[in-house]
């Protein structure tokens, strides 16, 4: 059985808290391929006065706390990020909010009295061009975020891609990518969402979504490993009756739920395994 020790999430949190960047010191990330800014870092500098403008972020910690002697509270386990959220992969970051147990229009907890998560997301807020504010996983040096995901035990990052990037027919483009290191979170995923009826393709299969890159964001965790989905913008787009930013929160359907749920699922059924206990 895997056992987490509560000194080594201590540990993971206050090393996150304090390290900044965790590429090594004094190491820049190389310009993705198609990317405009090589990090969070050179974007927020770059675009300096115009967060709230081309862009925001939007994130929430829980309080938890520990004033016991005799008594074991319990710890958080799981965060729910969204790195290309708003315009940039439009509908990561209404699902963000609902996997982590928030209507996306209301923020009221949904469904009402179920578990939450913390989350973290980035978001592209012009009218066009949002793609030009892509930073590539590897290259995500927010500080809250990295602190976030320091220290959690998961991360379950969203993304968005095309159908022929997830390498499915055109007949049938609506599809989740499910990728990450860890390997238990990831049979929890695709387990789920087959089971709520959706297409669902091994990450392992697709190298360039497989998303098991150590510097990736969603394996920055206490244990090294998270879980990364990759959606259809077919997919995305069959979620919402309105799919621009401003109508997405507020037009949520039937497949948005089933979606947020299945993905619910997987994440309780992680965090009640026995990889998850902290001694």
């Amino acid at each position: 059985m895997t056992t987490t020790r509560r000194r080594t999430v201590l540990t993971a949190l206050a090393t996150a808290a304090v390290s900044g960047s965790l590429l090594g010191p004094g190491a820049a990330p190389a310009l993705a391929a198609d990317d405009l800014y090589a990090s969070n870092t050179d974007l927020y500098t770059k675009l300096a006065g115009r967060e709230g403008i081309d862009f925001g972020r939007r994130y929430k910690r829980h309080e938890r706390a520990d004033n016991s002697t005799s008594a074991v509270a319990p710890f958080h386990r799981t965060t729910i990020m969204a790195l290309h959220g708003g315009g940039i992969e439009p509908g990561t970051s209404e699902l963000c909010l609902g996997i982590a147990g928030y209507h996306p229009a209301t923020f009221e907890v949904t469904p009402a009295g179920g578990p939450v998560h913390d989350y973290w997301m980035f978001e592209g807020l012009l009218s066009s061009d949002n793609g030009s504010m892509h930073v590539t996983s590897s290259h995500c040096d927010d500080r809250v975020a990295l602190s976030m995901a320091g220290g959690s035990l998961n991360v379950l990052s969203l993304h968005g891609c095309t159908a022929a990037q997830a390498g499915v027919a055109g007949s049938r483009p609506e599809a989740v990518v499910v990728g990450g290191r860890n390997e238990e979170f990831k049979s929890r995923l695709i387990a789920a969402f087959q089971d709520a009826g959706f297409q669902t393709v091994d990450g392992a299969r697709i190298s360039a979504l497989a998303g098991v890159d150590p510097q990736n964001i969603a394996n920055r965790t206490v244990l090294g490993q998270g879980g990364q989905l990759e959606i259809t913008t077919e997919l995305r787009r069959s979620m919402f009756g309105t799919f621009t930013r401003l109508g997405r929160p507020g037009s949520t359907n039937e497949v948005f739920d089933r979606f947020v749920a299945a993905a619910r699922t997987a994440v309780a059924r992680l965090e009640t395994s026995a990889s998850q206990t902290i001694l």
